[in-house]
């Protein structure tokens, strides 16, 4: 039975949960909180990739077994049941002889998926499932994506005028949105696993795609570069972080391709699809590499591309009070739409003011 306890002490498994973010992808983020008697004895998060899981830090933190016997243990993700880096959390509660278990959302992962519950069940731990869920699932929206649709969760980050413009009529975007607005991108990319662009926004730009402006990790750098037209002495290329680089399959063998080769940058070679690289290819090769999460920050028709191939799931669009008029550089390249009803859709979230422009952030209505 769910009381007011459950939803406050799982508040706290999220907020927990978000400490772990940026340094446990490809696993999920998840907080656990022991709670005794109506007190809470025992907390703990999963804080890096490879390293202990929540319930097991959260358990460490108690230690007194006696306790552990009397106490409710809340987590945000249902327990695991399987040997991987770690061992099952699931055995682990059982064997501590915790009597009762509050989880936020199931696992999807095809080796937990319900097993973990079933095995606390089936050990006589009373188990309830589905608090805060919508909350639990959406903290960790790319682990849930990458296991629902096979392909990380792809998120397009906008900066643009009131009038939906990204660029003046020849090309300057230098700076369309202020200072606190360009800090929160930094925030954005260390919060996602990967930030991909491509070549003509890199050229443009001088775009290095590393975290400079606010602590964290850099995340993998994706360019899509079909024809390597890109110089290797680009920026985006420097050794500060990684930099995975897709091209197309003519280019293979290539000079261009050994000179990339003979400065250290890796290249995967994909088949070109309509109007660039073949988008679902390149989805598919990060997919593989366990990158759960790609921000991509790009010109209009990479954008559109994506919106075509419904290949988004979130925009997060920085709107500047200025306006560039119908000469400028739209956010998105022509679409196709040809009325109202085939419009790729979305629902926004509220939206914030981020110093003197609005962040406005929108998910995919599929």
């Amino acid at each position: 039975m769910l009381i007011a306890e459950d939803l406050r002490h799982m508040v706290r498994c999220l907020e927990l949960a978000r400490q772990g973010a940026g340094a446990v992808s490809p696993n999920p983020m998840v907080g656990s909180v022991i709670v005794c008697d109506g007190e809470v004895v025992g907390e703990g998060y999963h804080e890096a990739f490879g390293g202990p899981h929540a319930e097991v830090n959260a358990i460490a933190s108690v230690g007194d077994g006696a306790v552990l016997r009397r106490s409710t243990l809340y987590v945000n993700l249902e327990p695991c049941s399987h040997h991987g880096k770690t061992p099952p959390c699931a055995d682990l509660i059982v064997e501590k002889g915790i009597r009762r278990v509050v989880i936020g959302c199931g696992d999807p992962n095809p080796q937990v998926a319900g097993r973990g519950v079933a095995k606390l069940r089936s050990a006589g731990v009373e188990v309830l499932e589905g608090v805060l869920e919508a909350e639990s699932k959406r903290l960790n929206e790319a682990f849930m994506t990458s296991h629902a649709e096979g392909r990380p969760f792809v998120a397009l980050k906008l900066a643009e005028t009131l009038d939906g413009r990204i660029a003046t009529a020849d090309g300057q975007s230098k700076w369309i949105t202020g200072e606190a607005a360009r800090l929160e991108v930094h925030r954005l990319r260390c919060s996602y696993d990967a930030v991909l662009s491509g070549a003509a926004t890199i050229r443009a730009d001088g775009s290095r795609l590393t975290v400079r402006h606010c602590a964290g990790r850099n995340p993998l750098r994706v360019v899509l570069d079909p024809s390597l037209s890109l110089s290797p002495d680009a920026p985006v290329f420097g050794d500060e972080a990684k930099t995975l680089l897709f091209a197309s399959q003519s280019m293979e063998g290539s000079p261009s391709a050994l000179r990339y080769a003979a400065i250290g940058v890796e290249m995967v070679f994909v088949e070109e699809g309509t109007g660039g690289l073949d988008l679902r290819a390149v989805l598919d090769e990060l997919h593989r590499r366990q990158v759960l999460s790609v921000l991509v920050e790009s010109g209009g028709r990479l954008s559109a591309s994506l919106a075509r191939e419904r290949l988004l799931d979130k925009l997060y669009m920085f709107i500047a009070p200025k306006l560039f008029g119908g000469d400028a550089l739209a956010s998105f390249a022509p679409l196709g739409v040809s009325s109202p009803d085939e419009a790729p859709a979305f629902r926004f979230e509220p939206p914030r003011l981020v110093g003197e422009d609005v962040l406005l952030e929108a998910y995919t209505v599929r």
